[in-house]
């Protein structure tokens, strides 16, 4: 069926990323999406058999998982306070 929609330039873009990470057409990846988003809350009977892949790519990390950048700064940061404390504690 042809329908006309209107996406938000952020969502084309996310498209066009996943359709090219993919090697697939916008439409698969589009059909796809809409398929699994509208399914997320449904049982799994009512998924479709062909929705495609639903693997996320992986990657090796440093990090553990759970472990956010941000959080480890903070404690750089913390323990870098509490050593000059200590230096200066240790002067006076």
């Amino acid at each position: 069926m042809r329908t006309t929609v209107t996406l938000d330039p952020d969502t084309v873009q996310l498209l066009r990323r996943t359709a090219a990470a993919r090697h697939q057409s916008l439409k698969r990846v589009l059909n796809d999406s809409i398929r699994r988003g509208l399914s997320a809350g449904l049982g799994n009977e009512a998924k479709g058999a062909d929705s495609g892949d639903d693997a996320l790519p992986t990657f090796s990390s440093a990090y553990a998982a759970g472990v956010e950048r941000g959080g480890l700064n903070r404690l750089a940061d913390e323990m870098e306070l509490d050593a000059e404390l200590a230096r200066k504690g240790q002067r006076g």
